[in-house]
């Protein structure tokens, strides 16, 4: 629900807000100095490096193409509006001090800060906001997909813009507005130093003027990029902004193998690692540096605290091969979790069986109330298992529950029109064997995909395991050109929008959705409407909760593992607030370096 009371229905009569949230009021008030959990008072100086993996080729980051660096969006250009890390689904403030909205959620009006400027400069206008969201719906598709439903922007003056939508009722639109970047319109259709036009449509190494804490000081096109701290930032002094942005110059080098940049975090060559792998967490730190007491390493659920996931191995529905219901539970029954939890992940994750696993928008039971008649609004048109069984992930774990899987994936393969032939599982028509590529990025679950591949082939199923580096993962899934991908999709608590991106039929076919599995189902788009434009918190819940079921009912996704809790290690250079914000562990946003501590360090 979007906080406040309006007297007036229509935007011009609306009143002016300094903050918007989908879940009750924020916590903070219109006239407060700085979030709570930043130290308001944390030193400014220092370098951080960190670490990427992959590669990268260009500084513009609304284009659908290329791999734009590291840090473009954030450090040098924000957005209308910017979230606190202690709630959920709140924003404020930050290029706009206001916006207004009427009852029916029609429209959204934002009021840019009179002093907002460029680091060239000039002033942050009304129209560089209209030209930004003009050129993003035009280039991007996956944007324009996803403020599909916003019709227009219109700069009133200077310092005014209002935003206009298709449909009365969508409570998030006005929010997912405000998360607009905004790009200088100035300087995207002027002239680099040769002379030559810009074009904000295509791909550039010239480092743009943003609006943000941070510009780009120095980089190496797929190597290096370095951001150092603008030093007469406009909103250095933002009650958003204070304790954060501490550091005065940050730098990101760029890995393409795992194993490499964890040898170079090691070698202290960066200063921060998110641990991946559990048995590099197990096993990989006893090396001097952790002994001594140089690197910490901490376990942290911040994150994880509004943040629900599913990840796995997705097949691509648009593939004939997997299109029937019976092939992909045959698939989810052949792996086994539980042997690769006890023989490579030291039982450290967990099987994931939901789409909003970890969050209380989780299906859980039998449906019934609100999520019942919800339901019963597309019985006809999901599997009746929807209403008279709970979703359950097969149990393996080797012996004789993993060869009674086996038996019953090999009995649902034949439903499905498949047999074995000479030790091959074919089509029973066609002879065409059951044979599929799963691409991976990068090599670090191919000792996840490689056991399973072992498994399946014992059916007589042939999966060809190919990882890639990261830049062709990326073209072939965005345009399609894939069997099956082992990914996945991170949820929030107010779901929204984004859900018709992620499993809506219509980006089905949209090249760069994120609905890689390539579901078409009219249960599905029902019901994702009824999350969008659920009434209140209690039939979004039951919304969600039905969308979670359906989609868990019709195995889209062979589910695999995670574990809630975020795993960093870091040499001992930091400080930072105690404690750390609810739901994200702050960094580098308002950590800070702690020039004694380094020089102990050295």
């Amino acid at each position: 629900m979007v906080v406040g009371s309006l007297q007036a229905t229509t935007a011009q009569e609306a009143e002016w807000r300094h903050a918007t949230s989908l879940i009750g009021e924020p916590k903070y008030p219109p006239d407060f100095r700085h979030f709570d959990y930043v130290n308001p008072d944390a030193p400014k100086g220092g370098e951080l490096r960190l670490s990427e993996t992959g590669s990268f080729d260009s500084l513009n980051p609304i284009l659908p193409k290329g791999e734009v660096a590291t840090g473009i969006v954030g450090f040098v250009y924000e957005t209308l509006m910017t979230s606190s890390e202690d709630e959920v689904s709140t924003e404020y403030g930050l290029l706009a001090e206001a916006l207004a909205f009427p009852d029916d959620y029609s429209e959204v009006t934002y009021r840019l800060r009179e002093n907002a400027r460029w680091h060239d400069g000039e002033p942050v206008t009304a129209d560089d906001v209209v030209w930004s969201f003009d050129k993003l719906v035009e280039i991007n598709p996956q944007q324009r997909f996803y403020y599909q439903h916003v019709t227009g922007a219109e700069a009133l003056d200077e310092r005014t813009v209002r935003f206009t939508f298709d449909e009365a009722g969508n409570k998030e639109l006005p929010h997912i507005v405000g998360q607009l970047p905004v790009l200088p319109r100035h300087w995207w259709e002027g002239t680099d130093a040769d002379g030559n036009p810009r074009d904000i449509a295509e791909t550039t190494v010239e480092p743009p003027p943003g609006s943000g804490p941070y510009r780009i000081a120095t980089f190496s096109p797929g190597s290096t990029v370095t951001f150092e701290r603008v030093e007469d930032y406009w909103g250095r002094d933002l009650p958003v902004n204070v304790g954060s942005h501490n550091f005065d110059r940050i730098t990101y080098t760029y890995y393409r193998d795992l194993n490499v940049e964890f040898q170079a975090f090691k070698a202290g060559e960066f200063d921060f690692w998110l641990e991946n792998e559990a048995k590099r967490w197990a096993t990989a730190y006893d090396f001097p540096a952790v002994q001594e007491g140089k690197i910490r390493r901490e376990k942290l659920e911040n994150p994880y605290r509004s943040a629900g996931i599913l990840v796995g191995f997705v097949p691509n529905l648009r593939r004939p091969l997997f299109q029937d219901y019976r092939v992909r539970r045959a698939l989810n029954l052949v792996f086994d979790f539980e042997t690769l939890n006890q023989t490579i992940f030291y039982n450290e994750y967990e099987r994931v069986d939901s789409f909003f696993y970890g969050i209380p928008l989780r299906w859980e039971g039998l449906p019934q109330g609100r999520e019942l008649e919800i339901l019963e609004t597309v019985r006809d048109l999901v599997p009746e298992r929807v209403f008279t069984e709970e979703y359950r992930n097969p149990v393996n774990g080797g012996g004789r529950a993993h060869r009674q899987n086996m038996r019953e994936a090999l009995q649902l393969l034949q439903e499905a029109g498949f047999e074995q032939r000479n030790g091959m599982m074919v089509n029973k028509t066609t002879g065409e064997p059951f044979s599929f590529e799963l691409l991976l990025n990068g090599p670090t679950i191919e000792r996840v995909a490689l056991p399973f591949a072992e498994d399946l082939r014992k059916l007589g199923i042939d999966m060809r395991v190919r990882s890639v580096e990261p830049s062709q993962y990326v073209n072939r899934v965005r345009s399609r050109d894939f069997d099956m991908i082992y990914t996945g999709w991170a949820q929030s608590l107010s779901p929204g929008n984004e859900q018709f991106d992620f499993f809506g039929s219509e980006a089905a076919d949209r090249e760069a959705s994120r609905n890689y599995a390539g579901i078409k189902d009219p249960a599905v788009d029902a019901l994702i409407r009824r999350v969008v434009f659920a009434t209140d918190r209690e039939e979004l819940v039951a919304a969600t909760r039905a969308l979670d079921r359906v989609l868990m009912a019709n195995q889209y996704v062979i589910p695999s593992y995670t574990s809630r809790n975020a795993r960093i290690a870091y040499w001992d250079k930091f400080g930072r607030p105690e404690p750390l914000p609810e739901y994200s562990i702050g960094f580098p946003t308002v950590w800070w370096y702690d020039a004694d501590k380094a020089a102990r360090l050295q």
